[in-house]
C-alpha cells in the first residue's frame, strides 16, 4: 500500500437548487470568499490555476488545477491536480430534497516531502485535517447560498 495515496469523499447537502450550487462551485477564484481554508486562488491564462490551501495544520499546500471535465447538465466539474498533491478532484451536484447534494471526490498522491516522510504516523492527522477543511467549506457555502 502506498501510504501517500489518499481517496476522499465528502457529501454536502445544500439549501439551493443544483444550478445555483454548480455556479458557485465552478467559480474557483471566489472560493476564498466563503471557504476559509482556501487562502488564495490565482489565475493562469485568465482561468483559475493555482490555489494555496491551509487548514488546521501549520503548512500550506499549493496546487495547480487544470479543467479536465465539465458537464453542466450532469452537474460535474472535474480538475486534475499537480503540485503538493497530484491526482484529480471532482464535484457532482444533483437535486436532493428542496435543495442539492454536492459530492466531492478526490484521489491524490502526496508529493510534498515532509508529508511523504510522515505518511504512516501522520495519516490519521492528515485525514482529520482534510475533514475539518471540508466541514468548514460546507458551512461557508451554505451560509453564502442562504444569504443570496
Amino acid at each position: 500500500m502506498d501510504w501517500s495515496h489518499y481517496r476522499f469523499v465528502s457529501v454536502w447537502d445544500l439549501p439551493a437548487p443544483p444550478g445555483t450550487v454548480y455556479a458557485h462551485l465552478e467559480r474557483v477564484e471566489r472560493y476564498p470568499q466563503w471557504w476559509p481554508q482556501v487562502r488564495e486562488v490565482t489565475s493562469v491564462d485568465g482561468a483559475p490555476g493555482t490555489a494555496r490551501i491551509r487548514s488546521l495544520l501549520p503548512y500550506d499546500l499549493v496546487l495547480t488545477m487544470r479543467a479536465h471535465h465539465r458537464d453542466v447538465t450532469a452537474g460535474v466539474l472535474e480538475v486534475t491536480l499537480t503540485g503538493d498533491l497530484e491526482g484529480w478532484a471532482r464535484w457532482t451536484v444533483v437535486p436532493h430534497g428542496a435543495g442539492s447534494r454536492a459530492t466531492y471526490e478526490q484521489e491524490v498522491v502526496v508529493r510534498r516531502l515532509f508529508m511523504r516522510v510522515l505518511a504512516v504516523p501522520g495519516r490519521a492527522v492528515f485525514r482529520a485535517n482534510h475533514a475539518l477543511m471540508m466541514r468548514a467549506g460546507r458551512r461557508g457555502l451554505a451560509a453564502r447560498l442562504e444569504a443570496v
